[in-house]
């Protein structure tokens, strides 16, 4: 019994797995090595501990300190409102998981 909810766990992970193909590439910024998925805003977020870019949100080569920042970027909004715009994009690992974070 253990070997079949180990393979049906598995499969729970694999099976829904993340949609993280459909996601823009994570920054290579040697300043940040853990990036966050923001389904919300559809861009990168720095989740480093031990980063000064804690925290910000990452979009067109930039950094912006806070949601408001980034929210009032013309770059940001002309993305947002474009048809290449990649929020929404639900990224779970599991069942039931309705996590709007991709981590890695």
């Amino acid at each position: 019994m253990a070997g079949i909810t180990t393979t049906a766990l598995t499969f729970g992970l694999i099976g829904c797995g993340s949609n993280s193909a459909n996601l823009p590439p994570k920054p290579t910024d040697p300043n940040c090595d853990d990036w966050d998925w923001d389904d919300d805003k559809g861009v990168w977020a720095c989740d480093d501990d031990s980063s000064s870019h804690r925290g910000h949100y990452y979009y067109g080569g930039n950094y912006y300190n806070n949601k408001n920042s980034l929210l009032k970027s013309s770059a940001y909004k002309s993305y947002k409102d474009g048809s290449s715009f990649k929020g929404g994009i639900k990224t779970s690992s599991g069942f039931g998981s309705g996590s709007k974070v991709f981590g890695g």
